[in-house]
């Protein structure tokens, strides 16, 4: 029983932290505006990014991040003693991926969300500090030569399974949830590897903001 509910209380804990779109929350605190509702409608720290400007994506990308972090710290601090680190490994995976899905499949948003790579990364920090740190020098040099936030998050996912295995090898859980952090990001960025593929995929850029171009048509409009 005392098992049952460690468990439980960590995926209970995890799913409401992942749960939080705070893309959302930024957008109409600061604009008064469902993020939905521009650019590619995804509630992520990119499309923020893109339609707000830097400081609202950084700070979206800084909280989805935290919530993956806090979920697996949770998590792993509900491990019992006994379970060694076999079970504290279990326990962290079991937070980062129930995070993932919160963030994923929100119930406050109608059980859609973003892709969950920011979550997936502060996960990853908590569960797997030396995968995070290789993949973040990664995911910095694809984004910065070919400017694609997108395709700077597929290639992370796909390496990461080898990464984790290089670099922890025998923590069989820390694999299992790099398999499942791969599949599922992989899978959220379909429709993006087909742009990619096309060559029409959106690049990111610091110069410009689509809440810009936005307020100028309704500005324009109400004239």
């Amino acid at each position: 029983m005392e098992y049952a509910w460690r468990i439980g209380a960590a995926a209970l804990a995890a799913y409401a932290l992942g749960s939080i779109p705070f893309a959302i929350l930024v957008g109409r605190v600061f604009w008064g505006e469902d993020i939905r509702r521009h650019g590619s409608g995804n509630t992520g720290a990119t499309n923020v990014l893109r339609v707000f400007g830097p400081a609202p994506g950084f700070l979206v990308l800084a909280l989805d991040a935290l919530k993956g972090a806090m979920a697996v710290w949770i998590a792993a601090a509900l491990a019992a003693p006994a379970w060694g680190m076999s079970g504290h490994d279990w326990m962290s995976v079991l937070g980062a991926t129930v995070a993932i899905a919160g963030h994923s499949f929100s119930p406050f948003i109608g059980f859609s969300g973003g892709k969950g790579v920011a979550t997936a990364a502060g996960a990853i920090v908590v569960a797997a500090p030396q995968s995070a740190a290789v993949m973040a020098a990664v995911f910095f040099i694809v984004v910065g030569i070919w400017h694609m936030v997108s395709l700077g998050s597929i290639t992370i996912a796909a390496l990461f399974p080898v990464v984790t295995a290089l670099l922890y090898p025998g923590r069989t859980a820390l694999l299992v949830f790099a398999f499942i952090a791969c599949v599922l990001v992989i899978w959220r960025h379909r429709s993006n590897i087909r742009r990619i593929a096309r060559g029409e995929e959106s690049k990111i850029t610091f110069r410009r903001r689509l809440w810009d171009e936005v307020r100028k048509r309704r500005q324009g409009g109400d004239a």
